[in-house]
């Protein structure tokens, strides 16, 4: 009985053993398994590694869209400019507010970096009354300033507003946006760049539009006048990507045909869009009219209201042309009659 007794001792002890050691062995697993598991230092625990940096103006839209319209009018304005504004939203732009409601979507686009406390109170005020102010606080107002003014205005839109065509305009600028809305309604949403297409301009060597920093040839490439033009919203996608990228010329449409000038995009010539340094005159096929004066705009807001065309009389004070892609840019634009 006694050596039975001990040999069941003995197994006992030695199965408390094989567990004793099959426990180590558990952890020792379990130490080495976690180890190898651990993040290296400076990563969070259970954590993915940060994405690889994306380099500055290649990052997408910072936040996601406030807005949806089918057009976008960017108008660029002064600070002291209210009057011709207020003129505009009574004349052209109502036209904004008719159905299809949400069509589109407008601001008047002013720089207000190192405006006085009394200019900032007045700007402040008419943005609390028509809430239409595209303000740009680190942007001092001025025509040297227009070409970057007009890109921070293209980013802050590519970032702000669903769209699929942005119309840029200036203030004296007057427009058809029932015309302008139904054909682009026809148009493809990618890459359009239309407007009256200048391609002979040569570099200004002096005065307003002198260009001192241009170095690519004796003539400015074919761009869009600055009247009015209008582009796709994929073009103001990629000018917001590529914008610390980009040179900036004295004059925002000699600088847009530079910037598009090697990107594959449908270049539209249109001799309704009447937005050189001067007006043609009055034509009722206009779709975009420049250098209007305020009692131009009312006039042409009354005649499309009682006589539903543009003009209270057609007026030719300069020759057009349609501009011939087929031969070198400096013979592109011979103005002939016939044209509106």
């Amino acid at each position: 009985m006694k050596l039975l007794r001990l040999l069941c001792r003995h197994k006992t002890a030695l199965g408390l053993g094989a567990l004793s050691l099959f426990a180590a062995v558990l952890l020792y697993l379990a130490k080495c398994t976690s180890e190898g598991l651990r993040p290296p230092p400076g990563l969070p625990h259970n954590r993915p590694p940060p994405p690889p940096r994306v380099p500055r103006g290649l990052q997408p839209a910072a936040a996601p869209a406030e807005a949806t319209a089918f057009l976008a009018v960017l108008i660029m304005s002064g600070p002291k400019y209210t009057e011709r504004r207020s003129i505009i939203r009574s004349t052209w732009l109502s036209a904004a507010a008719r159905p299809p409601h949400g069509a589109v979507w407008s601001r008047f686009v002013v720089g207000t970096g190192g405006l006085g406390a009394e200019e900032l109170r007045s700007l402040e005020l008419e943005q609390s009354r028509h809430r239409d102010l595209l303000l740009l606080p680190e942007l001092r107002d001025s025509y040297e300033n227009l070409t970057s003014k007009v890109l921070a205005a293209y980013t802050w839109l590519d970032q702000r507003l669903d769209f699929q065509f942005a119309l840029k305009a200036d203030d004296d600028t007057f427009v058809r946006l029932d015309v302008l809305t139904e054909e682009l309604r026809a148009k493809e949403p990618r890459r359009l760049y239309w407007g009256f297409f200048s391609g002979r301009g040569r570099v200004k060597s002096g005065g307003k539009w002198k260009e001192s920093d241009w170095v690519l040839c004796d003539y400015y490439l074919p761009y869009a006048l600055g009247g009015g033009y209008v582009i796709s919203a994929d073009l103001v996608h990629y000018l917001h990507l590529a914008r610390d990228y980009l040179n900036t010329w004295q004059s925002e449409d000699v600088s847009l045909g530079v910037w598009l000038a090697p990107v594959d995009v449908k270049r539209v010539h249109d001799p309704r869009f009447d937005t050189e340094y001067k007006s043609r005159g009055c034509n009722n096929k206009y779709i975009v009219t420049h250098k209007q004066s305020i009692e131009d705009m009312l006039e042409k807001h009354q005649s499309l209201a009682k006589e539903g065309k543009l003009c209270k009389e057609e007026v030719k004070l300069r020759l057009s042309y349609v501009y011939d892609w087929g031969v070198p840019p400096s013979q592109c634009c011979q103005r002939k009659d016939g044209i509106p």
